[in-house]
């Protein structure tokens, strides 16, 4: 083995360990570049081969981090944080929920199916998980346990459908993954569509056959409203300001009128002014949006700037070449390598997050299977479903620990981790479906461009 390929198997496990320490990411990940940087430069220097990296190699670093700091595609990134903050504290949930529960509070499983039909709302309007998590655990397992639910599918439902912002447009994770492998924003956001709205489905399905199935799971109320008119209407007006703004967004993406970049100051507007409607914008709302918007965008661009320089030496040391070796080194197909790689990503999911394995692992196996013949689209979506599992799965699953600051009382770890795993199953459902059927994906941008 070559002393680079030594190297870049070092880089990467000493990534892997540092993870484990709680140190910032970030640092992590700029730390680990600077430290084989030097390492190589002086190996270069001392060594008779050639390492791979010298001075002038690592100074690349430095245009490559201004590169990513004026990306006009990641422009969008603190507009849809903006967008989904200021939506939160709007109210627009409160309303839909309530309506909603009388609308289907009659049907075994309804208040669950509410929950995720104003989960699947909000994945469609904010795409911040920790904000969608904490406010349907707030708004719907109390009334879930209250009306009988078990603690199990109360739990398992807030935290899966919490996390389908992350998969469903317009996702940072989406515009993220479109910078780092350089395609098209607007194409990942169509080919997105109809993975998230079928797991949603697939959720909804799995809710009202455990209420069929065993109704002391999910029992129907016994003094519940009659459908009215008057209900219906309420429930209209009450859905119609989430899916207008959703609508304005998504739909001049999808229409070629805007970028996702443009669209995602419309979104942030949008989100203000329905913000102003309801009476919930003043100046305590807006500094405290505009607070958290800051902080965010300043922790993923760090994680960005880092894994820019990471990328970089790993790259220069010969790592990207080297895992493309030994995947298609593999004595399998295409297609079961790519299994591989899901598989590989999945148990990654229990031990990092997301953005890590967006920011290094994604960029690192993409260009293989895109050499293996599969559409690059498809894929990026795949992997963005398979990660979105690492939401759920412990020990590092963020939508637990979120669901946990906000429980009742009584609502233990353990209930939680025993309710979100039929919901990890359904996922690992919808991405089989993905896989094996990939018009899902590329149906819609083929349709809307014309390709």
């Amino acid at each position: 083995m070559e002393i680079n390929e030594i190297l870049a198997i070092s880089m990467f496990g000493g990534f892997i360990l540092l993870l484990f320490t709680g140190f910032p990411v970030a640092w992590v990940l700029g730390g680990i570049a600077l430290i084989f940087s030097a390492l190589s430069i002086a190996l270069d220097a001392w060594a008779d081969t050639w390492i791979g990296i010298d001075w002038q190699y690592v100074s690349i670093v430095v245009p490559r981090m201004w590169d990513t700091m004026t990306n006009w595609v990641l422009v969008a990134l603190p507009m849809f944080v903006f967008m989904g903050l200021m939506l939160d504290r709007s109210g627009i949930a409160e309303d839909l929920m309530s309506n909603l529960v009388r609308l289907f509070g009659r049907i075994r499983g309804g208040l669950a199916v509410t929950v995720t039909f104003v989960g699947l709302l909000l994945a469609a309007s904010t795409g911040i998980i920790g904000a969608s998590v904490v406010l349907l655990a707030l708004l719907g397992v109390p009334l879930m346990l209250k009306q009988g639910y078990s603690k199990e599918l109360a739990c398992g439902t807030v935290c899966s459908t919490g996390t389908l912002g992350i998969l469903i447009p317009p996702s940072i994770m989406l515009v993220m993954m479109g910078d780092r492998l350089g395609i098209s924003v607007g194409d990942l956001f169509l080919g997105a569509l109809f993975p998230g709205l079928m797991l949603g489905g697939l959720y909804i399905a799995y809710i009202l056959g455990i209420g069929f199935l065993r109704p002391s799971m999910a029992p129907a109320p016994e003094n519940a409203e009659s459908v009215r008119i008057g209900l219906i209407l309420r429930v209209f007006m009450a859905v119609l300001a989430p899916a207008g703004l959703i609508l304005a967004v998504l739909g001049s993406i999808f229409a070629g009128i805007a970028t996702p970049t443009e669209a995602s100051g419309v979104g942030a507007f949008g989100a203000t002014m329905l913000a102003l409607w309801k009476k919930r914008l003043n100046l305590q709302v807006l500094k405290e949006v505009c607070s958290e918007t800051t902080k965010t965008t300043a922790f993923i661009f760090a994680l960005l700037l880092g894994a820019t320089a990471f990328s970089l030496i790993l790259r220069g040391l010969g790592g990207d070449e080297l895992i493309e070796n030994a995947l298609t080194g593999l004595p399998f197909s295409p297609t079961v390598i790519v299994l591989i790689i899901l598989a590989c990503t999945f148990i990654l999911g229990f031990f990092l997050d997301w953005i890590e394995i967006t920011l290094i692992i994604l960029p690192l196996v993409a260009p293989v299977v895109s050499n293996l013949g599969f559409d690059l689209v498809w894929f990026t979506i795949l992997f963005a479903v398979c990660l979105q599992t690492s939401f759920l799965t412990p020990p590092v699953g963020f939508a637990l620990f979120y669901m946990k600051g906000v429980a009742p009382q009584g609502v233990t770890v353990g209930t939680i981790y025993r309710g979100v795993l039929p919901f990890i199953a359904i996922q690992l459902v919808g991405l089989a479906i993905v896989f094996h059927w990939q018009g899902i994906v590329t149906w819609l941008p083929s349709i809307a461009y014309g390709q």
